[in-house]
């Protein structure tokens, strides 16, 4: 699934999509589960780092990380988000 063009107001640059989940999150409360199928790479206007932002199945950041480069936001991941390949598709 496509994402939007922009995340919580910041510009997506980079995407990957799974129907299964890259992994998991908790929610707020840390009891649920909440399944991670987006994973985006966005930048707010201004600011030169780059944000992963990993996303539920409606493109709803779920949990973020800033990155100084672009690489090290796509290479990064963690291994919570290592079920499936991530293949990024670039906007």
């Amino acid at each position: 699934m496509t994402p939007p063009d922009y995340i919580d107001g910041a510009r997506v640059l980079a995407w990957a999509w799974s129907d299964l989940p890259f992994g998991h999150v908790t929610d707020e409360n840390g009891a649920n589960a909440i399944a991670i199928h987006g994973l985006a790479l966005c930048r707010y206007a201004g600011d030169a780092r780059v944000y992963r932002f990993s996303c539920d199945a409606h493109w709803q950041c779920r949990q973020d990380q800033v990155h100084d480069t672009l690489d090290s936001a796509r290479d990064g991941l963690p291994a919570q988000y290592r079920a499936r390949p991530a293949r990024w598709q670039a906007r």
